[in-house]
């Protein structure tokens, strides 16, 4: 049969085709959930939005869930830009190597992603604020990396065959 796809490898074991898809559709759900629990403890850059204008000032009336908002929009877009590329790539590159070295990829992926991504959006002139942010966000986005590399590469020896 030409053109189909064979169930089992060159060396008949299964191929995992489908188990890998759901096992990386499970990490980057995850991720993202770690992802999400690391914004319990807020970044600076909120908690400063969050008292920068005077009660006198018109402006100050901004609902704080609008604070809130910006967050899960923060959070999203950098499960999408960042994280999931990272894990992805991260799993490409240190595939049939062990998970520290598959963690060591995608924290380099999310480290080049991340500075790509503060970089196009804020073009921030000051170093040291660039830095800052930079860290916030390799911090929050390292956590959920964890948890997909342990769903990809290291809870294989738990799961059931």
């Amino acid at each position: 049969m030409t053109g189909t796809t064979r169930p089992f490898g060159p060396d008949g074991a299964s191929s995992g085709g489908p188990h890998r898809a759901a096992r990386h559709l499970g990490a980057m759900h995850l991720s993202g959930v770690i992802l999400l629990l690391t914004y319990v403890i807020p970044p600076a850059w909120a908690l400063d939005a969050y008292g920068a204008a005077p009660s006198s000032d018109p402006s100050a009336d901004t609902p704080p869930f609008a604070i809130f908002a910006v967050m899960l929009f923060h959070c999203v877009v950098i499960h999408t830009l960042v994280q999931i590329p990272s894990g992805v790539l991260g799993t490409r590159f240190g595939r049939n190597r062990g998970p520290s070295v598959v963690y060591a990829s995608a924290l380099a992926m999310a480290g080049i992603l991340t500075a790509l991504v503060l970089w196009l959006t804020l073009q921030a002139e000051n170093v040291g604020e660039f830095m800052q942010l930079w860290a916030d966000f390799m911090a929050r986005v390292s956590l959920g990396l964890a948890g997909y590399v342990w769903v990809t590469k290291g809870s294989r020896k738990t799961a059931v065959r």
